[in-house]
């Protein structure tokens, strides 16, 4: 059933309303009145026959007509019993704001599940319970006792905190931002994050989406809801528990590098959703996605009257991955005597300027075709007019390029921030807040402007993958080592060396001279996972006697080390020629799916931990991306005399493992490290792998 009618109805009942002061009935209908809801506003109480000059009803049959919404506040013990009073008036849908339910714990959570249910089997919408309630300003409702309305406007918010939405709404009021709907989810029970995504997007009140959430618990839902949203209008989303321990308990470096909060990351880059790494950079965000048009590109001009707040606000810009802009460049030499150039890149407007060569210096910008955005910097001085130069700025506004303003201090530009957020210009306490809006911007602009997703799909051998994992799976052996995981990576086209198992020194050597000279030779045991800690693993061997020892040694070292293990031999591979060394591989989290992961070997994994995650499947375009979003990203274009690798063989690298895990949902985990890759056109080479498989249903 759709929610469209618990946020546009026609009447509202309030079982649980009072007359006295700060109780949670009282604030409800107190603020519906207040609010200026043109429809019924009905009373809900048997003890009183008039509440604040409303006539009081003993039940909700009494009222003698169908009934659109329910505000129930009363404790949560009795609220079941009031469902089927409900249904009998038709009721499209009601808010529970009692506590008591799961946030409680196990009884209060069989007693949010039992309220769920008898609401789904009555085809009533809940919102909650342990809610807020909502606003709607276009239809002055105000269903909530959160506070007073808010001025009409197109952010809408919606909040998993009660606590959370309250503060969201009276920063909206401090910031004079408008506000379409205010909604408090709650504990979610029937109505969800994903239902509100899915509702807002079609609101044509609602422009800007903000949100805050602690979980998600259907993450390819929650995709497809917000890249839908995301599609229409910005999405921006604060995300809290940034700091849980993994999920579970993993052995590959793709597990281990991945935490609980890398999936929502990577769910909101594929889905397009603005992330705020803080509380005020959700409205940061919002008041410039709502007010100004999105850049066309990165180039970012800067006007300010003093060199140090310029200076900031270049850094700021520069270290955002944007870049400072001279004016004027294209469009001739600046004409204002008030105005010079200094350093080169920034525009530095002298501290006596008036508010009119302000207005000149942004209306020059906006003529230039080299200018993408444009940052007006002003501090408070003796002579500045911030009132009158806010006036004179929000007047050169053209809608075309976003103008955003950092007016620094307090008292002496207080009014003047307020003048510039009615005129429709973002105002911001420092350049670095102001910088960051505007990244987001360009990244969500950037987003928008992305080709269509073409998921490549490799002709494969799915049969055998099929073969050895079922095989793998019924024996309970859930760990793929060397041997096994080249079998399941060979069958979907990533190249392997030539190898076999040697179960003694003579076979080793006979394998060794079959496949030539040099060769690798790796311990081969289900209960050692790091070979080379524990001299499990010889490089480069030369000839027939080097393997012969290599082996007597090897097994004689790793007997003493760990004389528990069991040795299924040596595997003898024909030695890969040397390239960049760098890292793929794969963690399925248990919302989102499978989570790519990139990154360079060595001290760039294992210190820096220099790494990205997306969500498979991914596209080429994506798999190029995630190279590009590392800090190492140049050792792959190569520099200073090197030679560059074949950067698009490590994108179907990623390519095939997105492939193969989705066709595959039994991995769950994968590494390919090291991944040799050589430069342009040379076959990258799997030098070794592992993998993990979650065990069968019987097994757990």
């Amino acid at each position: 059933m759709s929610i469209d009618k618990l946020f546009t109805p026609e009447n509202i009942a309030v079982v649980g309303a009072s007359r006295t002061v700060g109780k949670i009935g009282n604030i409800i209908l107190n603020n519906l009145i207040r609010g200026g809801f043109k429809g019924d506003i009905i009373p809900v109480n048997p003890a009183v026959s008039e509440l604040l000059g409303l006539p009081c009803f003993p039940s909700l049959a009494d009222y003698g007509k169908d009934i659109d919404l329910v505000v129930i506040a009363i404790p949560s013990t009795q609220v079941k019993d009031l469902i089927d009073e409900c249904a009998k008036v038709n009721v499209k849908a009601v808010i529970v704001t009692a506590s008591g339910y799961c946030e409680s714990g196990p009884e209060g959570a069989v007693l949010e599940q039992e309220l769920a249910d008898l609401c789904q089997r009555r085809d009533i919408r809940l919102l909650g319970p342990n809610c807020l309630g909502f606003m709607n300003t276009e239809k002055s409702i105000n269903a909530s006792f959160a506070g007073d309305m808010p001025e009409v406007g197109g952010i809408s918010v919606f909040s998993q905190s009660g606590a959370l939405c309250s503060v969201m709404l009276d920063l909206a009021i401090d910031k004079h931002l408008g506000v379409a709907k205010l909604i408090s989810v709650g504990n979610k029970a029937n109505i969800s994050g994903i239902d509100i995504l899915s509702y807002l997007a079609r609101d044509k009140q609602t422009t800007v989406i903000v949100g805050y959430l602690e979980n998600i618990i259907s993450g390819e839902n929650f995709i497809k809801a917000a890249e839908d949203a995301a599609n229409k209008k910005p999405v921006i989303i604060l995300k809290s528990g940034t700091t849980q321990a993994g999920l579970k308990a993993t052995v590959s470096h793709t597990g281990v590098l991945a935490s609980a909060d890398t999936a929502y990351g990577a769910a909101f880059k594929r889905s397009g959703v603005i992330r705020a790494d803080t509380f005020e950079s959700l409205f940061d965000y919002a008041s410039a996605l709502s007010m100004q048009p999105l850049p066309k590109g990165n180039n970012v001009f800067i006007i300010t009257n003093a060199g140090g707040p310029g200076i900031m606000a270049a850094d700021a810009v520069e270290s955002a991955g944007m870049n400072v802009v001279e004016c004027g460049a294209q469009s001739g030499s600046l004409s204002d005597p008030q105005l010079s150039l200094t350093g080169g890149s920034l525009i530095k407007v002298l501290g006596d300027i008036d508010p009119a060569g302000y207005a000149n210096a942004v209306k020059m910008a906006l003529g230039d075709p080299g200018v993408d955005s444009i940052l007006v910097v002003l501090t408070p001085r003796a002579t500045t007019k911030p009132a009158e130069t806010a006036k004179a700025i929000a007047a050169s506004i053209d809608g075309v390029k976003p103008i955003l303003a950092v007016f620094m201090g307090c008292c002496n530009v207080t009014v003047s921030i307020e003048q510039l957020v009615r005129a429709g210009l973002p105002c911001y306490e420092s350049p670095e807040r102001a910088v960051t809006a505007l990244k987001g911007m360009g990244e969500y602009a950037a987003w928008k402007q992305r080709p269509p997703r073409t998921v490549t799909r490799f002709k494969v051998n799915r049969r055998r993958v099929e073969r050895i994992l079922s095989r793998r799976q019924r024996t309970g052996m859930l760990q793929l080592g060397e041997v096994k995981g080249k079998d399941v990576l060979g069958a979907y086209g990533f190249h392997v060396p030539e190898g076999a198992l040697a179960s003694n020194a003579e076979e080793a050597v006979e394998i060794a001279e079959r496949i030539g000279f040099p060769v690798a030779m790796k311990i081969v045991s289900p209960d050692i996972i790091h070979k080379s800690d524990l001299g499990g693993v010889f490089l480069n061997v030369a000839n027939s006697e080097a393997t012969e020892d290599t082996y007597d040694l090897m097994t004689l070292k790793i007997s003493k080390k760990v004389p528990e293990a069991r040795i299924h031999g040596v595997y003898v591979e024909k030695m890969a020629e040397k390239g960049l060394e760098v890292i793929i591989g794969m963690t399925r989290d248990p919302h989102f799916g499978p989570m790519l992961m990139f990154g360079l070997g060595g001290i760039f994994v294992e210190v820096m931990k220099d790494v990205t995650f997306h969500l498979a499947p991914i596209t080429e375009q994506e798999a190029i991306q995630m190279l590009k979003s590392t800090k190492s990203y140049a050792m792959l274009q190569g520099r200073r005399g090197q030679d560059g690798v074949d950067i698009a063989a490590i994108a179907s690298g990623l390519q095939r493992i997105s492939q193969l895990t989705t066709d595959f949902p039994q991995i769950l985990e994968l590494d390919i490290n090291p991944f040799i890759v050589g430069d342009f056109g040379s076959e990258p080479v799997v030098a070794d792998t592992r993998m993990t498989l979650a065990p069968l249903p019987e097994q757990k």
